[in-house]
């Protein structure tokens, strides 16, 4: 009958486990100088090697002959427990023999001396599953068992045991074996069996394992079933790692401010019965690709792909800032939280799309920070548009900037007279000289504190003139807005928070006249960056 890769080619002494050195060599030494614990803890991933280390271990303690603390494999204790003809080794899934009772039962065996070994050996697999009841009934039995009762202990999530277990045991923690250690051991496999793998398919099965060598030898199996000669593009499509085109797609949807396509799309892959939690995932990883790629130099060592899809990902890298793969990422996984907690899946994910494709949707500082890196990243190239859903809400551009510059008229202060009942504003000032006010400084305070009103103010500057700050600003709803409810009182204390004095609020008027020239208005985030582009002569088409 035929035995899979995996079972057959299972280590039987600790030089045959893989990746494990600082384990295998640790156990062959205490079993060699006989100082043996009464309990074990093997920890780590799947496939890392522990129950075959617990196997082995257990051969080795009662072995009749052992070899540099290694079992022989050939005295009939050895042969006895590896046909399991030898009940003095028992191996428990704790999955399915969690409760009290269970534990019991143990107790009350190993009261009784082994049949025909010297040590009788519990393996507990997947221990953490064991309710609380039975690792309370474990505990007096784990910290003191009989001289002749060994016990190992196996599992793949160590945080889910109780302190009081972890204080009685002898830790070991199982790494994922690497790469290469795996493509070494299968060539090797593969030599035996009478089948050719390149050397390209073997790097490939390694990286799609994720460490686990059992993972690795299953995958291999399954390509054997194809033929004697392994490819990487049979290991892919064993492995199921086709159609990624959909997920470029919606990558360059999203770049080019597409939501029209980035929605059909995603209407397309829900009528083929695509899981939108799968998708969501998907994407998740597709940009966390595309961010190894865009920080990494040798980005192919942490990446699970062909050739083809590698010069993909570095092409379409190029047209993302980091900013913007990190915001992604960011409003992915928010997706994926909502859409674990019952949502509509296929909503919750054409939402975060339209909010992927129209920055303007999202103003929290994130967004806002991806957007200017952006306007950044456009302006080393020396041009750049600027689309009107890129910019914070405000008034519609008017003429061109220099030319504006050159004609406006010299600018008086005038305040506009606030309503009755709304003493924020205040009256008219004596004129005085103007000052510069960090404005920049007093915005980015202003978002702690009332982020609807710093949309208003967005591409305002501000001027101090006597004790009072002057707001200059393009947006008609600014005079209305700042005089609702607590607006002037959050953008007096955003400006004494910086300047450390309390002023009074006025609106910078520019219909009248005065002799001194008005102060540069001092722009911020967005607006600044395209004010800079035209002080340097860069052509700024803002649509």
């Amino acid at each position: 009958m035929y035995q899979v890769l995996y079972r057959k080619y299972r280590p039987k002494v600790f030089s045959d486990v893989v990746g494990q050195e600082h384990i295998t060599t640790t156990l062959a030494k205490e079993i060699e100088t006989g100082k043996l614990s009464h309990a074990y803890l093997f920890t780590g991933s799947r496939g890392t090697g522990k129950t075959t280390c617990a196997k082995i271990l257990s051969k080795a303690v009662n072995c009749l002959h052992p070899v540099d603390g290694n079992p022989c494999n050939e005295c009939e204790v050895c042969q006895g427990i590896e046909s399991g003809a030898i009940l003095d080794i028992a191996e428990i899934d704790a999955a399915s023999n969690n409760g009290v009772d269970n534990i019991r039962d143990i107790r009350e065996e190993i009261n009784f001396t082994p049949a025909s070994c010297k040590y009788r050996v519990y393996i507990i697999d997947e221990v953490h599953m064991l309710s609380i009841g039975a690792f309370n009934a474990l505990l007096k039995t784990l910290e003191e068992p009989p001289a002749h009762v060994k016990f190992i202990l196996a599992t793949t999530e160590v945080h889910k045991l109780p302190v009081t277990i972890l204080s009685r045991c002898q830790r070991f923690d199982f790494r994922r074996v690497t790469p290469e250690a795996m493509a070494e051991r299968m060539n090797y496999i593969a030599s035996q069996e009478g089948f050719t793998v390149t050397e390209e398919a073997l790097s490939l099965i390694a990286r799609i394992a994720d460490g686990g060598m059992r993972d690795a030898l299953s995958l291999l199996d399954q390509c054997t079933g194809h033929g004697d000669t392994i490819d990487a593009d049979l290991v892919c499509s064993v492995a199921g790692m086709t159609g990624k085109d959909h997920l470029f797609s919606l990558a360059s949807a999203v770049n080019g401010k597409d939501s029209a396509k980035a929605l059909e799309l995603i209407s397309d892959l829900h009528g083929k019965s695509c899981d939108m939690e799968r998708l969501c995932s998907d994407m998740i990883n597709h940009f966390r690709n595309l961010m190894i790629v865009k920080t990494v130099r040798s980005a192919e060592s942490l990446l699970v792909c062909t050739a083809d899809e590698l010069q993909q990902y570095k092409d379409q890298s190029g047209k993302f800032t980091l900013e913007n793969i990190l915001y992604c990422i960011s409003l992915l996984q928010e997706a994926m939280a909502n859409i674990k907690k019952g949502v509509n899946r296929r909503t919750e994910m054409e939402m975060t799309f339209i909010k992927l494709s129209t920055p303007s949707l999202t103003a929290d500082s994130e967004n806002l920070l991806r957007r200017i890196a952006e306007l950044e990243n456009k302006m080393r190239g020396g041009t750049f548009v600027s689309s009107a859903a890129d910019l914070a809400p405000q008034a519609e551009a008017k003429a061109e900037p220099k030319q504006e510059a050159a004609e406006a008229p010299t600018a008086s202060v005038q305040l506009s007279s606030p309503p009755q009942e709304t003493p924020d504003v205040s009256d008219e000032p004596e004129h005085s000289a103007e000052e510069e006010l960090p404005w920049a400084e007093v915005m980015q305070e202003l978002t702690k504190l009332n982020m609807p009103l710093w949309g208003v103010l967005n591409g305002s500057s501000a001027v101090i003139q006597g004790d009072f700050v002057l707001i200059k600003s393009d947006n008609p709803t600014l005079s209305a807005f700042i005089k609702t409810g607590t607006n002037a009182r959050d953008v007096k204390a955003a400006i004494k928070n910086i300047t450390g004095r309390a002023y009074r609020l006025g609106l910078y008027n520019a219909s009248a006249q005065q002799s001194s020239a008005p102060a540069q208005p001092k722009k911020d985030s967005l607006e600044n960056l395209i004010g800079k582009a035209r002080d340097m002569g860069i052509n700024v088409d803002v649509k």
